[in-house]
This record gives C-alpha cells, structure tokens and sequence, in this order.
C-alpha cells in the first residue's frame, strides 16, 4: 500500500522549488547584465551582418559600409565579452555548486518519492476499480438468462474494463511526465545559464535520461529482439566449438577471415539496399557477381586464357598487370552497370516489379554467361594482381579497406546529398515526392547506376580474393544473402526507411554465423534453414512495426 503522506500536491512541489529557483535566478540575472553588452551584442551584431549580406535592396557600397560598421561594433563586443567571461564563469560555477548540493537532495529525490508512491496508489486504485467491475458485472450476468442480454453485458464489461485502463494508463503517464520534468528542469536552469553549451557529462545525463522516459520495452523488442537472439547463437557457437572442435572461435584470425569474407559481400549488400529502399530488390546479384568474376578472370589471367568466349581466346597479358586490373574493374563496372540500368529501366519507366525485371535480368546474364563460355572455370589470375591491390599487411587483409571506403562513400551519399535525401523520399512516398518535383524515374534509375558500380567493384574484388576461378556459375544464393543482410539490418521493404549501420551489421551477422557453421562442421544445406529462419523473422518483426505504425 502506498505511503499517502509521500504524495505532493502541485503547490508542494512548487514551494519546494521556489528557493532554487530564487537562488539560480538571481545569478541569472547578474549574467544577463553582463552578457547584454557581451555575447548577446556580439551575436545580434553577427545576425546583423549575415542580414546585410543577403539583403538584395542594398547596394554593394551601403552593404560594405553596414558591415564595415558591425564589424567595428563587433570587436568592441567581443571585447566585453572577454572582459566579463572569468566574471560570467565565476557566477556559473556558484550556481551549478549550488544546484549540485541542492536539486537532487531537496527537490528532485522527495518529487520522484512522491511519483513513485502515486504511482502505487494509482495501482491500487486501478485494482480496485477492477474488482468492482468485475463484482458488478458477475451479479448483472446472474441475473440474465438471455444469450444477446448476455453477450451485451459482457461487451459493456469489456468496455468499462478498457476505459478503466485508459485512465489508469493515462494517469501513470501523467506521474511519468512530472518525474520526468522535474529531473529535466535542472538542466532548463544550467541551459539558461551556459547558453545551452552543456559539458560532456551533462550531455550524457540528459540523453540516459530521456532514453530511459522513452524507453518502451516492445518496441526495444522489435527493433533489437532479433539481434539479441542472434548474438545468444554466437555465444552459444562460441562455448560449443572448443568442445566439439577443439578450436576457439573467438580468435584474432577469424575475426579477420570474417571481415575478409564480408568485404566484397559489402558492396553487393549496400547496392541491393538502395534499391530496398524504393520498395524493390533485386535477384539478379549473384548473376552479376558470375559474369563479372569471369570477366575479371578473364583480363587478369596470365597467359592465354584456359577457355574462350563466343569461342574466341583471350589473352591480355601484354598488358602491365595493374593497368590490366583496372581495365578489369572498368569493364566489371560497365557490364553490371549496363545490365542493373535495363532493369531500372523497366522498373521506372513501365511500373513493372522489380522482382520480374530483376529475375528476367538474371535468367539472361546466366543464360548469356554460360552459352558464351560453355561453362567453363577461367583458373587463376597474376598473383602480381592482388598482392598489388589487396596486399597482406602482416596478419590483416587490406580488403577491409575497400569495404570501409564502399560504407563511407555509400553513407555520404545517402545522407549529405540531394539524391540520397531523395531516394528516402521516393522510397516513402512516391506520389507525393513526385508532387513535391521529385523525378522518380531519375531516383530510380541512379539508385540501380549505383547498385550496378557497387556489384562492378565487389565482383571484382572477389576475383582478387579468390584469385580469379571465375565461371559462370559462382555467386549463386548472393542474391538472397545480400537481400537477407539488408532486411536484418532493418533495411525496410515497405520502403523509405534504413541505414547503412544496418545494412552493414547485416552482412557481419550472416557472414559470421556462415563462418561459425562452417568450423563447427555443419552441412551446407542446414546453414540455409538457420540463413531461411532468421530472414523469416526478420522479415515478421518489419511488418510488426509497420502494422502498428499504421
């Protein structure tokens, strides 16, 4: 039972804040005065300027003299502004002294008592009232022996029942909100104080709390209840395979082994992931990932080439072997692109699903891929090649540079530029964006123009990592796992909503838990029923929020 005496009325807090509020106000205002001929002349003067410059109605002559004039106000201002900052400092540190000794002790800690047994008396109330409904709905169903009397009366129950728990829900929000406010209201007085320029610790505090205030358990679920489950399996993984492998799992080198694996990986996830988020996909990944391994391997053999397209045998290797790779990653480059256009296209200009121009796209680069070159495995590269672009610095494969540039490129462009902006926009609502004076078709097609270079470079990258062994047949399933990776790192279908931290702790998990299975013995075709299971709920949990969202 709640403790009543605990509980403050609106006025008892009131007072209980008054001193402070006397306290700190009058420092307050002590640097107000000091500050009226100081930092707030100094930025008026500063607004003044940036006005004059943008002001149109004035001429060259009258804007330089305004300026000229601010500009003389302005180091008088600033050096006020000196004069008065050891004073201005002194007066902050007294109140902040003051707040720390007295906020939390005489008002913060007797408000959050006060909350917390309101909160029980509110409980118990709600409780209450529960049992009285109940009792009352018990004695009318005695009473009744018709079944539509019946079934109205347990509907009216049901009723009541919900709006008791609206209230009850309501008033805890309300107590939630005081608490929550009076923790807060400490940092409203520091702000006025500091012109809102916080302290590191000051920051952190305010952002724990307020998460904590918006915390809410199932929604932290939805979001994270996957990643948590996941992260249990690897735990698992690593306490099994010592005992089962007599090898640890947790190791420097295949973490390594892992980043390694994920980085080519990278650029087909962060390709796919762009066309997600207009609402699309696209099957047709692990195709490109063939065609352009072959192509690759093709340019940067040694020698003669093991096989011929359209029964033609190549042979570059009059070429330098780094101009030679680079032709390699050009022509890599142009292929996917030429081909991820083709489906844009279809996509953008004749509304057609992207499942459909996506996986007509994929018959045909297989189709073409495997006719032209029968099939065939073009063998090993110059190993001049990758020592050159993906050396081994000791133990660690520069590899994972190309991935972290791919990430930084691909962030920059979803987030600082007008196209990425675009794209969200796009991806949330096409109408509207159209509206708005967006191109849609324009969004669309540059979304599959970077998909194409990301799939150009990452099959290129894997040619260097495998040493060449292109055919037409590698990359198969890369499609669903660089689709998978994205929908586990939340990369939404309903379009318009994902990161690229998501997309990126996407690849990781799928490439860790291939990686894990794989040391622990595990078959090939059950790593596809773990890989079936975690997209299926990754995919459930999306909807989920969508739903409620709507």
């Amino acid at each position: 039972m709640a403790d009543q005496t605990l509980i403050l009325s609106v006025d008892e807090e009131a007072k209980l804040l008054q001193p402070i509020d006397e306290y700190v106000g009058k420092i307050q205002e002590q640097i107000d005065a000091l500050r009226v001929e100081g930092s707030d002349r100094v930025n008026s003067l500063k607004n003044q300027i940036a006005i004059t410059k943008e002001d149109k109605n004035l001429s060259k002559e009258e804007q330089t003299k305004i300026i000229e004039e601010c500009k003389k106000e302005l180091e008088k201002a600033k050096n006020v502004e000196n004069t008065n900052k050891p004073q201005i400092s002194k007066l902050i540190a007294d109140a902040e002294g003051y707040l720390s000794q007295h906020y939390k002790k005489e008002y913060y800690d007797v408000v959050a008592q006060s909350c917390k047994a309101e909160k029980e008396a509110e409980k118990s109330k709600y409780e209450k009232v529960k049992a009285e409904l109940q009792a009352e709905h018990q004695a009318k169903l005695s009473g009744l022996k018709d079944a539509e009397e019946i079934k109205a009366e347990k509907y009216t129950h049901k009723n009541k029942l919900f709006d008791a728990q609206m209230a009850y829900e309501s008033k805890i929000q309300e107590i939630k909100d005081r608490r929550h406010d009076a923790y807060m209201h400490k940092y409203h007085l520091i702000d006025l104080l500091r012109m809102s320029k916080f302290t590191f610790a000051q920051k952190k505090a305010q952002s724990l709390e307020n998460y904590k205030y918006s915390f809410n358990l199932t929604q932290f679920l939805y979001r994270n209840g996957l990643y948590i489950v996941i992260i249990m399996i690897f735990v698992a993984l690593c306490i099994i395979t010592p005992l089962v492998k007599n090898t640890q799992l947790l190791t420097v080198t295949n973490i390594l082994n892992i980043l390694q694996q994920a980085s080519p990986r990278m650029f087909l996830a962060l390709g796919v992931a762009g066309l997600i988020l207009l609402t699309g996909t696209d099957l047709s990944v692990g195709r490109m990932v063939g065609m352009g391994m072959v192509t690759a391997t093709i340019i940067m053999h040694k020698g003669i080439n093991t096989g011929g397209v359209f029964g033609h045998v190549f042979d570059f290797s009059g070429i330098a072997p780094v101009p030679r790779a680079l032709l390699a990653l050009l022509v890599c480059v142009v292929l996917t692109t030429a081909f991820a256009m083709v489906a844009g296209f279809f996509m953008a200009k004749f509304k057609m699903h992207p499942f459909i121009s996506t996986m007509a796209n994929m018959l045909i680069i297989f189709g073409l891929v495997t006719y032209a070159t029968k099939g065939v495995s073009f063998g090993a590269i110059d190993s001049v090649i990758p020592n050159t672009f993906i050396p081994q610095i000791g133990k660690f494969p520069t590899i994972i540079l190309w991935a972290i540039a791919a990430i930084a490129v691909v962030w920059f462009i979803w987030n600082k530029t007008v196209f990425g902006k675009n794209l969200y926009a796009v991806g949330g609502n096409p109408e509207a964006a159209a509206v708005s004076g967006i191109s849609v078709f324009k969004v669309t097609m540059g979304a599959f123009i970077l998909a194409g270079i990301l799939y150009g470079f990452g099959s290129w990258l894997e040619c260097n990592r495998m040493i060449g062994s292109g055919s037409a047949a590698y990359g198969q399933g890369w499609d669903m796992d660089a689709i998978a990776a994205c929908v586990v790192g939340g990369v939404s279908f309903t379009g318009g909503i994902g990161k690229i931290s998501g997309v990126v702790t996407g690849v990781l998990i799928f490439t860790s838990l291939t990686y894990s299975l794989t040391i622990l013995g595990i078959d090939t075709n059950l790593q596809f029923i773990f890989e079936g299971i975690i997209i299926l709920a990754a995919v459930t949990l999306d909807c989920l929020k969508y739903v409620q969202k709507k």
